[in-house]
C-alpha cells in the first residue's frame, strides 16, 4: 500500500500517506480523479470493489473468487448508466463464476432476474428475441430490413411528418442496437449495410435534426415533434473526423480536382457528422482553392490557422474585446474542450461598462458568448493547437490600429445617438 500511494504522489504531485487522516484523504483523490477520466486504469484488492459510483467506469476485470453481496456489489461498479453510449457494463471474468453469478442473482433478486440483470447472446439482438413479458423483440437484422425497405436510398428525401417521425425512431433504434452489438466481435463483418450508405442515412438524420430543432426554435411544436428523440450521442460515435474529411480531400486533388462523385463523398460525409457540419463552410472554402497545392496536410493546417486568426481579429474588433484576455480565454477552452460561460470569466473579456450602455450588458455579453461559441465549434478539433502567441503571416498591429480608430468612430457615434435619444 505504502509503495502504492507513493508512486500516485508521484504521477499527481500530492502528499498522501498511510495515516488514518491523509489515507481517507488519499482515498477521496482517488475516487474523484476516477469519476473526472483523469484515471484508464485503478488495479485495486478491495476498495472501490463497494460503495463506489462513477458513471463512467466502463469495464471491471475480475481475477477473484467474488460471490454473493460482494459479487453483485462489485459487479454493480459498471452498471451506472451515463448516456445513450454507455448503457451497459462490461465484466471480464478470469475466473469461473457463472455459479456463483447465478446464485446471487437469484438470491438477491429471484429466479427470473437473469435475463433482466444480464445481457443476452449476440444471436439474439441480431436476430431478436421473445421478452419476459412474451413480446418478440425485433433484431437488428429485421430493423435493417424495415430500413432499406421503408426508406431506400434511391429516394431522393423522406416526406412527410408522419414517414419523418417513423425513420427518426427507426434509425434511432439502430443506432442503440449498433452500439450494443459492437461490443460482440461476431458483428464485425455483419453491419449488413456499406460504410457509404450509412453515412448517407446518417447525413439524412442530421438533416431532420436541425429541420426538427428549428420547428421547436420557432414554436412550432406539436404533440408529433415533442414526442421525437434523437440519438446525437450515438451518432458521434461513428467516427467521421477531420483526418477521414482531408483523406478524401486529397484524393480529390491527386485525380487534379476533377472528380465530382469524390465531392459528393466528401459532402454527404460531412453531412453525417454533428460535428462536422460546423465546419462545412470552412472545409468547402479551402477545397476549392487547392487546385495549385502541393501538400495538402500543411496547406490545410496553414489555411485553418490564418482564418482562424482572421476570424478571431473580427470578432475582438466588432466586440471591443480586451486581446490578451480574449486569447488566453480561449487558448483555455481549446485545451479543456469547452467554452466556459459560467462565473465571471466572460466579463473580464468584455470592454469597461459604458455610462450610456450598462443597462445593455446582459444582452451585449449574450452576443459575445455567442460568437466565442460559434468560432469555438468551427476551429475546435480541425487540426494545429491554439496558443496566444499570434501568427507571423498576420499583421495583427494593422488590424487593431483599423480597430482603433474604428473603436473611436463607433464610440463617439454610438454615446451622441444614445445622448439625442435620452
Amino acid at each position: 500500500m505504502e509503495g502504492a500511494i507513493k508512486d500516485y504522489n508521484e504521477m499527481f504531485h500530492t502528499n498522501y500517506s498511510t495515516d488514518s487522516d491523509k489515507f481517507q484523504n488519499y482515498y477521496k483523490d482517488v475516487s474523484l480523479r476516477m469519476k473526472n477520466k483523469e484515471l484508464d486504469l485503478l488495479i485495486v484488492v478491495n476498495m472501490f470493489l463497494t460503495g463506489f459510483d462513477a458513471t463512467t467506469l466502463n469495464t471491471l476485470w475480475v481475477d477473484k473468487n467474488l460471490k454473493m453481496h460482494g459479487l453483485i456489489q462489485a459487479f454493480s461498479r459498471t452498471n451506472r448508466i451515463l448516456n445513450s453510449i454507455k448503457t451497459f457494463g462490461n465484466i471480464v471474468c478470469f475466473r469461473n463464476l457463472q455459479k456463483r453469478v447465478d446464485t446471487a442473482i437469484s438470491l438477491f433478486g429471484d429466479k427470473n432476474a437473469g435475463g433482466i440483470v444480464l445481457m443476452k447472446g449476440f444471436k439474439d439482438y441480431y436476430y431478436g428475441y421473445e421478452g419476459i413479458d412474451g413480446k418478440q423483440m425485433p433484431g437488428y437484422a429485421d430493423m435493417m430490413e424495415e430500413l432499406k425497405e421503408k426508406f431506400p436510398l434511391s429516394e431522393p428525401q423522406i416526406v412527410g411528418e408522419q414517414n419523418q417521425k417513423d425513420f427518426i425512431s427507426l434509425f434511432g433504434a439502430i443506432l442503440r442496437m449498433r452500439n450494443l452489438l459492437s461490443s460482440f466481435d461476431e458483428f464485425v463483418g455483419k453491419e449488413l449495410i456499406t460504410e457509404y450508405d450509412l453515412r448517407d442515412y446518417l447525413s439524412r438524420y442530421q438533416d431532420l435534426h436541425d429541420e426538427w430543432k428549428r420547428k421547436r426554435e420557432q414554436g412550432e411544436s406539436t404533440d408529433i415533434i415533442d414526442d421525437i428523440v434523437f440519438e446525437v450521442e450515438l451518432i458521434k460515435q461513428i467516427e467521421i473526423n477531420i483526418d477521414y474529411i482531408l483523406m478524401l480531400v486529397k484524393k480529390y486533388h491527386d485525380t487534379h480536382c476533377e472528380d465530382n462523385e469524390m465531392l459528393i463523398t466528401i459532402t454527404k460525409a460531412i453531412d453525417a457528422s454533428p460535428e462536422l457540419r460546423s465546419k462545412k463552410e470552412l472545409i468547402e472554402n479551402f477545397i476549392a482553392g487547392i487546385n495549385d497545392v502541393e501538400d495538402v496536410m500543411k496547406e490545410w493546417h496553414d489555411y485553418v490557422a490564418e482564418k482562424r486568426e482572421e476570424e478571431l481579429v473580427q470578432i475582438i474588433k466588432e466586440e471591443k474585446l480586451k486581446e490578451p484576455e480574449t486569447r488566453k480565454f480561449l487558448e483555455n477552452a481549446f485545451r479543456d474542450g469547452e467554452i466556459k460561460t459560467a462565473g465571471t470569466d466572460i466579463d473580464k473579456l468584455m470592454p469597461p461598462v459604458s455610462r450610456f450602455g450598462g443597462r445593455n450588458r446582459a444582452v451585449k455579453k449574450q452576443g459575445v458568448i455567442d460568437k466565442l461559441k460559434l468560432f469555438f465549434e468551427k476551429f475546435f478539433g480541425v487540426g494545429g493547437s491554439f496558443t496566444t502567441e499570434k501568427p507571423k503571416f498576420f499583421n495583427y498591429a494593422d488590424a487593431m490600429t483599423q480597430q482603433s480608430v474604428l473603436m473611436v468612430a463607433e464610440d463617439s457615434a454610438t454615446h451622441g445617438t444614445k445622448k439625442d435619444a435620452e
